[in-house]
């Protein structure tokens, strides 16, 4: 029987051990490639996914989605849209209604990817929205990820640079983990439905002490 937490308690992360994607990690940087790439992904019944953005250090500025993440199980494409956008093949996934994509926070993503090129989106999931029929109100990828599976997801790549020219390994295993672990999340989360094999544990509201009141 899992044991799953309305609410995981943040302070408990830095402790357990990291989750890394463990499978083959392919960047994409040519439409040709974006072809083959999409090919490949749309053999899949269900796919993780997520987006990165070169972070901007000035107020009112926001610079455009350069990264595209898409994972199966294993297999992991990091599709480069500042060099190719949103090509014809990225499109024809994104508007496939046979492939369930699953992200989290997908709103703020698929906005991000309409504005590098025009597409109606379906089959998607978002965890956000998922996660609330087994009670649990985290929100964030990482918790989810410790509540889940009690491992950690680093998140110090998130303020790198998407748009350099060569994508370090960390960047890489990063993006793919990301993606990797929605996909990863939707798959136990669903078994443990199916099985009923879990227990929510609803954790207390914490009382603020008189010197915080």
């Amino acid at each position: 029987m899992r044991t799953l937490y309305n609410k995981f308690d943040k302070r408990r992360i830095p402790a357990l051990p990291r989750a890394l994607f463990e499978g083959r990690i392919f960047v994409i940087q040519t439409e040709r490639e974006a072809d083959k790439a999409v090919a490949y992904l749309r053999s899949a019944m269900v796919l993780g996914m997520d987006t990165e953005t070169r972070p901007s250090f000035k107020k009112g500025l926001t610079n455009m989605v350069a990264l595209l993440q898409v994972s199966t199980d294993d297999t992991c494409f990091l599709f480069r849209l500042n060099r190719i956008g949103v090509t014809e093949s990225v499109k024809s996934l994104l508007q496939d209604e046979r492939v369930l994509k699953v992200g989290l926070s997908l709103r703020d993503d698929l906005a991000s990817l309409r504005k590098r090129g025009s597409f109606e989106p379906h089959a998607f999931l978002d965890l956000q929205d998922y996660v609330k029929a087994f009670g649990i109100q985290d929100m964030s990828l990482q918790k989810l990820y410790a509540n889940v599976f009690g491992k950690k997801i680093s998140k110090g790549q998130r303020l790198t640079n998407w748009e350099a020219d060569v994508l370090t390994d960390g960047q890489r295993l990063y993006a793919a983990t990301d993606a990797w672990a929605c996909i990863h999340i939707y798959r136990e989360l669903e078994q443990l439905r199916q099985n009923q094999d879990y227990e929510l544990i609803v954790v207390p509201e914490a009382v603020p002490t008189s010197s915080e009141a």
